[in-house]
């Protein structure tokens, strides 16, 4: 939900010249299409603020993003600019404009919104953040080497990769990649080594777990880079 909160009437004992760009800077708002709400005579002293206020995982409400309009500090560094037709008037004798200081935190604090996300995806994070983007799983020993290429190949495009070439079985080795949350297990064994592909196990498909789908490894990493570049929300592959 955003809010915008309107200037106070003065400010260190002068009129509120913010009052006009209050109202022109709150009008931005009715073109945001979610919910907003005005809060009148609430803006800090400097100037109208909009802040954007989001819940986590137990609907909490948290301010995280905020726009600020800030007219002191301009005016107590005496900060002047010139634009062509601003020289023009100052040649004409008129004084140069003072600018209007933009507070701009998108995050809000860095600390608050990794806080939040983290609880709202509960571990199960979109592709594009994950730190856990892909585990390769070879099905025995012999195969450790190609699965070894396989995350080479991934690593190289940016993506976080990891080799599962413990002793445990392959059950136990899939059973730990999903308690761990890896957005894609990629299962290699002769068949694989053969035809220099992937079998692919998507996090939040669990019909890949029953029924898997077996990709080129050029394909599976044309795909894995395509979703990361998406930056979508959701696990699925192109």
């Amino acid at each position: 939900m955003i809010i915008f909160h309107s200037a106070i009437a003065e400010i260190f004992g002068k009129s509120c010249k913010s009052e006009i760009s209050g109202n022109s800077f709150g009008s931005h708002c009715t073109y945001y299409p979610g919910k907003w709400e005005l809060n009148p005579g609430d803006g800090a002293f400097y100037g109208p603020k909009i802040d954007v206020t989001i819940r986590d995982a137990l609907r909490r409400p948290f301010q995280c993003a905020t726009i600020q309009l800030d007219f002191q500090l301009p005016e107590r560094f005496n900060l002047k600019y010139r634009s062509a037709d601003e020289a023009a008037a100052a040649d004409a004798g008129k004084p140069p404009p003072r600018p209007v200081m933009i507070h701009r935190a998108i995050l809000g604090s860095l600390e608050r919104f990794i806080a939040v996300i983290t609880e709202h995806f509960a571990g199960k994070w979109p592709f594009w953040l994950s730190p856990r983007q892909v585990l390769v799983v070879p099905v025995a020993a012999p195969y450790r080497e190609y699965a070894s290429e396989v995350a080479d190949k991934l690593s190289i495009l940016g993506l976080y990769v990891d080799v599962d070439n413990g002793e445990n079985t392959l059950p136990k080795k899939i059973r730990n990649g999903e308690i761990a949350q890896y957005n894609f297990i990629l299962v290699v064994g002769q068949d694989e080594l053969d035809s220099r592909s992937v079998n692919v196990r998507n996090r939040d498909d669990v019909g890949t777990k029953a029924r898997t789908e077996t990709l080129p490894l050029d394909v599976i990493a044309e795909k894995l880079l395509a979703l990361k570049t998406s930056r979508s929300l959701h696990n699925k592959l192109q």
